[in-house]
């Protein structure tokens, strides 16, 4: 399913201006206020983002002593991701992933199923363009007082009045980038020090970036950012097919357009009064009836501002409404086209984003409470000692991701006769080492191990560090190698 954009269709009508150039100035778009169904579900989807978005970081969460105590958290002075009673830990990264990978594929069935209502609801663009709007239009006025006060020379009314709107965007923009600030760090805490100038200077430098960003994409950019910052309408197309519910103008309805209210008898034209308010109202300044194309992000508006007219002229409702491009061929072939909602591309989706649900479900069920790294010392490779065994150094890393102290045994598996001893520690070797670990942290310790490998052809020989939780029994293995000279046998005296 092709798509093209405003500039692709001006140059195709005025072929002479790609002599002249590659490059087409924006036409600014002052959206038209309008009220209706779509209207109010956009209401209250960005009400409810914004709501949970500068509410979120607020909620308080209980993990007990010594834990942090916001619901959703990316601690990243302590390399973790709280989100209410689940804890990540960087060696989760993965999970995080998998969660990114679902959501996206989510995102894919959406769209195959109704288009771009992801991009014209809830995209974040789109909630602060929203907002950023509604306030402009509250100040300044709808369509024409803006677009005539645009086009007047300054004066006191439009100054004080650009200086108000530009000054309630950034305070939206400020705390926009202030509550992001808060999903890194405790958010009472964040905000005593930001205002008592204690915070650090990345929290200050992130505000302030996120701010900018805020009030130039929302306040600025606009649609620019849909049509040509954002990678989604570039392949949107290979997620649509002619079953896909979109946004559609009925043109075998609407055509042939003609003003004017529609007299009872005679010959009548088609529906469309041709009045434009579609493209006055719609946020991307496109042209429904043009068909489908990269800017539209199918949020409905015009679907709104059809049927008043409808209303007006005394006809009926829904000349542009949600449907799917194979229904339209059909009703304008006066035949009847079910509606398909499970499809090849569908049910692939569906059962792609079903596998991923139980797999993460699974792995957050099973996953260890127990961490363990082993990296082997590198110089030197290994030691012979004068009885004729080797000892070779590692430093291992040991996560207890539970809330309470715990004690873990450690030894080597694979390694007969195998003694280990801390390094700077007990100096008495032992076949276990008894490791303390403490409750959500990460236990770092120097080992060394001594052996008298039957034979090392290679100069290697494959270990395994076996870690047990002595309390639980839960234990968790990392394979790793034991080095020495190439032909060595230590196991002949």
């Amino acid at each position: 399913m092709s798509l093209t954009t405003k500039t692709d269709r001006r140059l195709k009508t005025e072929p002479e201006a790609v002599a002249r150039s590659l490059y087409a100035s924006r036409v600014r778009v002052y959206p038209k206020t309008v009220h209706g169904r779509m209207r109010q579900i956009k209401w209250v989807v960005l009400i409810v983002c914004l709501v949970i978005y500068y509410v979120l970081p607020w909620l308080r969460w209980h993990r007990g002593p010594n834990q942090p105590g916001q619901a959703v958290l990316l601690d990243i002075s302590t390399e973790r991701f709280y989100f209410f009673n689940l804890e990540l830990w960087p060696q989760d990264i993965w999970l995080l992933a998998g969660l990114l990978i679902m959501a996206a594929v989510t995102l894919f069935l959406v769209t195959s199923l109704v288009g771009r209502v992801w991009c014209g609801y809830s995209c974040p663009q789109t909630v602060w363009t929203d907002l950023f709007m509604w306030i402009e239009k509250e100040i300044e006025g709808d369509r024409n007082e803006r677009m005539q006060r645009d086009a007047a020379p300054l004066t006191a009314d439009k100054l004080w009045k650009k200086l108000l709107k530009h000054g309630i965007w950034l305070t939206i923009a400020f705390w926009t980038g202030g509550a992001w600030i808060m999903y890194f760090t405790d958010a009472p805490s964040v905000s005593v020090d930001f205002w008592t100038a204690n915070a650090s200077t990345q929290v200050y430098v992130f505000t302030g970036l996120f701010t900018l960003t805020t009030y130039v994409l929302a306040g600025w950019a606009r649609e620019q950012v849909c049509t040509y910052m954002c990678p989604w309408p570039r392949f949107q197309s290979a997620m649509l097919d002619d079953q896909s519910f979109i946004v559609t103008y009925q043109g075998w309805r609407g055509e042939p357009r003609a003003r004017g209210k529609r007299a009872p008898g005679g010959p009548q034209p088609g529906a469309c009064v041709d009045c434009g308010v579609c493209v006055a109202v719609c946020p991307t300044g496109v042209d429904i009836r043009d068909g489908i194309q990269l800017e539209c992000i199918n949020c409905g508006l015009c679907m709104d501002a059809c049927d008043h007219v409808m209303d007006r002229t005394g006809q009926a409702k829904g000349l542009i409404t949600w449907d799917t491009l194979a229904r339209q061929f059909a009703k304008k072939a006066a035949k009847i086209e079910p509606i398909r909602l499970l499809r090849p591309r569908s049910v692939i989706y569906i059962s792609a984003l079903s596998v991923f649900v139980l797999a993460l479900t699974v792995a957050l069920m099973t996953r260890s409470t127990l961490g363990l790294s082993v990296q082997r010392d590198r110089a030197p490779l290994f030691m012979l000692l004068g009885d004729g065994s080797l000892r070779n150094g590692y430093t291992v890393k040991i996560a207890n991701k539970t809330q309470v102290d715990a004690a873990f045994d450690l030894s080597v598996g694979g390694l007969p006769g195998a003694m280990l001893v801390v390094a700077e520690g007990d100096p008495k070797p032992a076949p276990v080492l008894r490791v303390p670990g403490g409750a959500d942290q990460v236990a770092t310790l120097r080992l060394l191990v001594t052996a008298r490998p039957p034979g090392l052809n290679d100069g290697s020989l494959p270990v395994d560090f076996v870690l047990r939780d002595t309390a639980s029994g839960a234990q968790t293995i990392y394979h790793s190698t034991f080095m020495g000279p190439a032909g060595h046998a230590g196991g002949a005296r």
